[in-house]
């Protein structure tokens, strides 16, 4: 049965409350009474946040704190009404609806200085774009991409409410803004008697079960607009216009998510918008340097050479490993030193210059982009707003030592130095611990490429597959080896990511960060030097450290000392770069295919399960809390995730970008689903999240700005001693033939000779191991020399880097982060709240003293009127 809601009664009176509420619900049947809306049961009073509750075994103590609380929570001035466990789907959740009238409202608005319209925008848009109609398919309808006026605004002041465009109170502030109050007082109230003690907030009764969960509301079905003509519906409108995959090519309607979700979430997909729609240059340019190495396939003079009978098939090669590897010829190597080719050709070092140069136009792109953001959505001055006003509740109440801070001369929670350090430093070496644990798995991955290359290199000596006429040639030794160990190290790196990712969060909790900002950049700096440890190290070993300390014949170098028989690998002939982007597409695409299978698969089946019984019965028993209760919950770190996995998708596309071309148009694929299947997720398989500000990407944009720095040196690296194009070139214009440019005769001149005699009898291969053909005629084998002189090749290091370095810096230096009509904007904004604020406190000085006759003014303009009816939480909160 209904509970009665003395709220109203208190609110409204009882004669009222009888005349439109008891009646309705003495007449109105079950069957008959929609329970799909978002308004409470007088139909008038919107539900801005949701509590439910189970009772259980414990449920005398958590019954005492839930009536302490909600009692506190009327304190404050918030509405409550219950649904009875009878009224709901499983019979036993007790359903707790929240609305914040004016009142309290007007007073959490004032004290958070969230900014409301006061004047409509005067300065025109200039929307004189060339060829503008070139756009038109791609465009949206203005009522969806820009569902509200451009405003004017200021910080609310409940004593000057009258200053602000209030057309009707009821809608003033949207759902968005009004949930994120009553969450900054939940978040707040005491569910103790004693209310200056540390039993505060909805997260701690969230932990011990006291409620099963909190929420705002959906405004609606997603597939279908409310039958209530009050209810906006921008659920449907976001689903229609965003969240559905054949809106992929559509631009993204950031201001209607902003106004939905927040301007948190709304600057995470514009960002990601923004960095798909660069990707589109990078995807381009790449294309174009991998269809130059495939057209010049045909003149590939050194590969011709490994594959001819007359030089690739007269060059005996020495032995790849102790004891199980056979003396082989260098024409097997004929087809990887073609797809060698593919990426490893003069195009390399054109895109990896080019990508230098598209990361720092990217960066400072967005930069204007997001300062664009910023004046739009009014965040310009929000940085002080969040360290000043947004300190955490758990920082509140675990901090139980005050100091008068020196500028606002109050009493606040402070974190005494000694025992901050020492939480930093545990902090610390737990982050070190697991780092050095990845790096223990990837020498554990290296040892294993070592041990097992001999294996496979005996067991595909008279493999069957050698016969297939197709994919015969390609399944070498090596290969099976690199595709082998990649797909160890990639389930490795998605195992200690998910152990890692508890412990990051349990450490940062410990940290007690002081504000939501510094909590989430924390915790940003922590998750980011883990993942990057994990997802890199396999291809930075690949890169720079494979093929580098071989040896050579009679004195080759081992893992770890010759007794572990572990001899270090050696770069085939057509050289490393192929296995490293052998080792990117499968770590990159790998993680790509799986994230997204992940975030749309799994919270799906999650909610189908969950909601299976619930979808047997008619839409108007099936109330939109329950229907929002029964979706996943999208949490406090939904959104860090989603940064993280782009970030480092970021990182494969720019760090090692010279070895694949291609990964920014896979990146560009990937991106382009993404934003679809987050928008999707969001929109039909989460509880709507609480909106929260954000004026920038926060720790994510320093982060992008140092792989940017760290991805030119590691690409002139690669370019310099993966890559063989550098030696090619030194050959060719240093040792060529007199009278013509050419590479005959590089490959001979790149092999040194080596006396087979001299070979240790523990290298020598095994008695069977060595091919038909091998007779004791042959006394010379051949092993791969592919260094130049080193100063030439720190020489192009350092003068490339310098070059892009050059270039980068120049180019950040020209543009300008803020654009000059913000700029003008957030002046003339400024200016007109001065002028605005002035001549109304004139107007109001001019009513009162012709209202008191010219007599002697009794009220003091400037001076705020002492604050409202409902209690303020106090300040030990």
């Amino acid at each position: 049965m209904w509970l009665l809601d003395v709220a109203v009664v208190q609110r409204f009176g009882i004669n009222e409350y009888e005349s439109g509420y008891i009646s309705g619900f003495n007449s109105i049947d079950k069957q008959q009474h929609s329970k799909d809306s978002v308004f409470f049961r007088d139909g008038v009073r919107r539900i801005d946040f949701v509590l439910s509750y189970v009772d259980d075994k414990d449920s005398e103590r958590k019954q005492e704190r839930r009536k302490v609380y909600e009692a506190n929570l009327e304190k404050v001035g918030l509405e409550l009404e219950t649904e009875d466990k009878s009224e709901s789907e499983d019979g036993k959740t007790y359903f707790v609806k929240i609305h914040a009238p004016w009142e309290v409202l007007a007073t959490y608005a004032d004290v958070l200085k969230i900014k409301v319209p006061f004047k409509a925008n005067d300065i025109p848009e200039n929307n004189d774009i060339p060829m503008n109609w070139l756009s038109t398919p791609f465009r949206l309808p203005e009522h969806v991409m820009h569902p509200e006026p451009d405003y004017f605004t200021a910080p609310f002041n409940k004593s000057k409410s009258d200053f602000f465009l209030i057309d009707d109170k009821d809608t003033f502030f949207p759902p968005s803004t009004r949930n994120r109050i009553v969450y900054y007082i939940l978040s707040r109230c005491s569910y103790f008697k004693d209310e200056c003690g540390d039993k505060k907030g909805i997260k701690r009764l969230l932990n011990n079960g006291t409620y099963t969960a909190a929420f705002p509301l959906h405004d609606s079905r997603y597939w279908k607009r409310s039958r209530d003509a009050n209810c906006e519906s921008e659920r449907y409108s976001l689903y229609k216009y965003w969240a559905r995959f054949l809106c992929f090519f559509k631009e993204q309607p950031l201001n209607l998510i902003r106004k939905y979700y927040g301007e948190k979430i709304g600057i995470y997909f514009a960002w990601l918008g923004f960095y798909t729609e660069m990707l589109l240059f990078a995807a381009v340019v790449g294309t174009i340097c991998f269809i130059y190495g495939f057209l010049t396939y045909d003149d590939n003079q050194w590969s011709k050479e490994i594959c001819s009978e007359e030089v690739g098939g007269s060059i005996v090669m020495c032995p790849l490993c102790d004891l199980k590897c056979g003396y082989w010829k260098l024409n097997t190597t004929c087809n990887s030193s073609w797809q060698s080719h593919l990426f490893d050709n003069v195009a390399t070092v054109f895109f990896a210059i080019f990508m230098g140069i598209w990361v720092t136009l990217f960066l400072e792109f967005w930069k204007r982009r997001q300062a664009r953001l910023e004046y739009e959505w009014d965040l310009v001055d929000f940085e002080e707003e969040q360290q000043q006003l947004q300190l955490r509740p758990e920082y509140e109440t675990k901090c139980t030592n005050r100091k008068l801070n020196r500028i606002t001369q109050e009493m606040e929670p402070y974190l005494p130095i000694t025992n901050k350090c020492a939480r930093t430093c545990l902090s610390g070496a737990t982050v070190l611990f697991w780092i050095s644990l990845i790096i223990a798995c990837i020498i554990g991955v290296i040892a294993y490429r070592l041990a097992v290359y001999a294996a496979f290199a005996s067991i595909m000596k008279d493999s069957p597959t050698n016969k297939l006429q197709v994919v015969g040639p390609y399944i070498t030794p090596q290969l099976a080896t690199s595709v082998t160990a990649s797909c160890i190290n990639f389930v490795i790196i998605m195992i200690l990511n998910l152990m890692y990712e508890r412990v990051a969060v349990w450490i940062t909790d410990m940290e007690i960060p002081k504000t939501h900002l510094e909590y989430e950049n924390k915790l940003t700096v922590k998750m980011f030097l883990f993942q990057f440890v994990n997802y890199y190290s396999s291809c930075f070993y690949v890169a720079f450290f494979k093929g580098k300390f071989v040896g050579y014949p009679g004195k080759y170098a081992y893992m770890f000392g010759e007794w572990s028989k572990l001899r270090n690998e050696e770069c085939d002939p057509g050289g490393c770069l192929i296995e490293l982007t052998t080792q990117l597409v499968i770590v990159m695409t790998g993680k790509q295919v799986w994230g997204n299978i992940q975030e749309a698969l799994v919270p799906w089946m999650m909610n189908w399960w969950g909601s299976r019984k619930a979808r047997n019965h008619p839409e108007s028993l099936y109330s939109r809390w329950e229907q929002d209760h029964d979706l996943q919950g999208f949490g406090q770190l939904g959104l860090f995730y989603e940064y993280l996995e782009m970030v480092i998708q970021f990182g494969f596309i720019t760090l090692f970008v010279a070895s694949f071309p291609l990964a920014p148009l896979l990146a560009l694929i990937n991106n382009v689903i993404e934003v679809r299947v987050d928008a999707w997720k969001l929109t039909t398989q989460f509880r709507r999240p609480v909106a929260a500000k954000a004026h920038s990407i926060g720790a994510w944009e320093e982060i992008l700005s140092g792989i940017a720095i760290l991805s030119v040196v590691t690409n002139a690296f690669i370019v310099a001693f993966t890559s063989d194009m550098i030696p090619r070139l030194v050959y060719m214009y240093a040792y060529h033939s007199e009278g013509e440019m050419s590479m005959k005769g590089y490959i001979n001149n790149s092999l040194s000779v080596f006396n087979i005699s001299e070979i240790p009898q523990t290298s020598r291969p095994e008695e069977g191991e060595n091919p038909a053909w091998f007779n004791a005629s042959i006394t010379t084998c051949r092993c791969v020399y592919r260094h130049p002189p080193s100063h030439t090749l720190f020489i192009h290091c350092t003068v490339s880097s310098h070059v892009v370095f050059v270039v980068k810096f120049f180019v950040a230096w020209m543009i300008p982060d803020v654009p000059s009509d913000v700029r003008a904007r957030v002046k003339r904004e400024r200016y007109l709240v001065q002028e605005y604020l002035h001549n109304y406190e004139v107007e109001k000085l001019k009513i009162q003293l012709s209202q008191n006759g010219n007599n002697e003014c009794t009220c003091t303009p400037m001076i705020y009127p002492s604050l409202p009816k409902h209690e303020v939480l106090s300040e030990c909160l």
